[in-house]
């Protein structure tokens, strides 16, 4: 079968036509675009509509629908793609000097772009929708969550790692009255926190976290562990066991992989989130053996669709202003970004959990917080 075939016959399957009328069909512009899917998979179908070869009124619809039907599933990934997962498999890709180029070409992208499509607390990570109507009520209810979920009591020493721009730790500053030290791998994220922060009892660092000393009550990340890779896991849960006091209560908030992985979505590497990796279950439960008691674990994951979307409103209304310092192919870079990640979660292809952590010899009972 060749390529063309074969990419009708599996968008077929998803419910997909090619150069239909409906929003989340394909439209074909370079007939080159097929061998390319079939030969580099999920790079070759990103890059193929960086270049304009295809485009999609609905992408967050259409990967939903690709993802639904498990076509991923069914392409030969090649001697490519084996190369790269052996590669991944050999090599530490996030160790401390590797895990600041994260910082350089994302976070520190522009703090005008976050500004313009994140809420007013800039919070860069999926948001609770429970009992929200806007994205700024939802971010707060997620906050808000976080603080109850920690125990957090006026006087508490908290760390955050990966603070962004220091949202967690001002609203637990001034919300609960704890004391934050906040670390982040982005010199843009914490001059601009450190601003946004001024006046609190917060500290926030360029720092990496295996460099990190001191003893903390609490100890969190949000949309951080998605950076520390499957050869850092445990390190990372060490780290936070020589942190956490005996009876203190860690939270890792995180995008979740229904697999464990050992590598990174290629397309997604190299245009966003240089060398992420998307933890499963296993691996965190594992990384936390003989360590920590699991406490609770919230999964929220379609919210994150909800927040992905109201983001990409908010990034298509900035756009005239934006489009000045970032060009076309940043757009299309960014769309692609946003409404495929979007599909991932509406699909459940991807979760995103809330883990409540707890030390073995903790002796006060924990009592789950929803």
């Amino acid at each position: 079968m060749d390529a063309k075939s074969l990419i009708e016959s599996l968008l077929s399957e998803a419910g997909i036509n090619i150069n239909g009328h409906r929003p989340y069909d394909v439209q074909i512009n370079n007939e080159r675009a097929y061998k390319r899917w079939v030969s580099e998979v999920e790079l070759g179908l990103g890059e193929s509509y960086l270049d304009k070869w295809w485009t999609c009124n609905a992408l967050d619809e259409f990967f939903n629908k690709l993802l639904s039907a498990h076509v991923e599933q069914k392409v030969s990934r090649g001697f490519k793609m084996a190369l790269y997962i052996l590669f991944s498999k050999l090599i530490n890709r996030q160790t401390k000097t590797k895990a600041k180029r994260v910082g350089r070409e994302h976070y520190d992208l522009g703090n005008e772009l976050f500004r313009s499509m994140l809420d007013e607390r800039m919070c860069y990570s999926s948001a609770y929708w429970k009992s929200a109507k806007t994205l700024d009520e939802a971010q707060e209810a997620k906050l808000d969550l976080i603080c109850k979920k920690l125990y957090l009591k006026q006087g508490m020493k908290v760390l955050d790692i990966g603070c962004g721009w220091g949202s967690f730790a001002k609203f637990a500053a001034e919300k609960y009255g704890v004391e934050v030290l906040g670390i982040s791998i982005s010199k843009n994220q914490i001059e601009l926190g450190r601003e946004l922060c001024k006046g609190l009892p917060i500290e926030l660092r360029f720092q990496d976290y295996r460099n990190v000393t001191g003893t903390y009550d609490a100890i969190l990340s949000i949309g951080f562990f998605e950076h520390v890779g499957y050869k850092n896991y445990r390190k990372y849960i060490k780290l936070v066991d020589h942190c956490l006091t005996e009876e203190g209560i860690s939270l890792i908030h995180t995008i979740g992989n229904n697999f464990s992985v050992t590598y990174a979505n290629k397309w997604t590497n190299k245009y966003i989130f240089p060398n992420g990796m998307i933890p499963s279950l296993t691996q965190i439960a594992e990384a936390a053996e003989g360590l920590f008691v699991i406490e609770d674990l919230h999964n929220f994951g379609l919210d994150y669709d909800k927040t992905l979307m109201a983001w990409y409103a908010n990034f298509e209304q900035a756009w005239p202003t934006l489009k000045e310092y970032y060009g076309e192919r940043f757009y299309r870079i960014w769309r692609y970004f946003l409404l495929s990640s979007a599909g991932g979660f509406r699909s459940r292809t991807n979760q995103l959990w809330q883990i409540v952590l707890t030390k073995q010899g903790r002796k006060k009972p924990y009592y789950r917080i929803r």
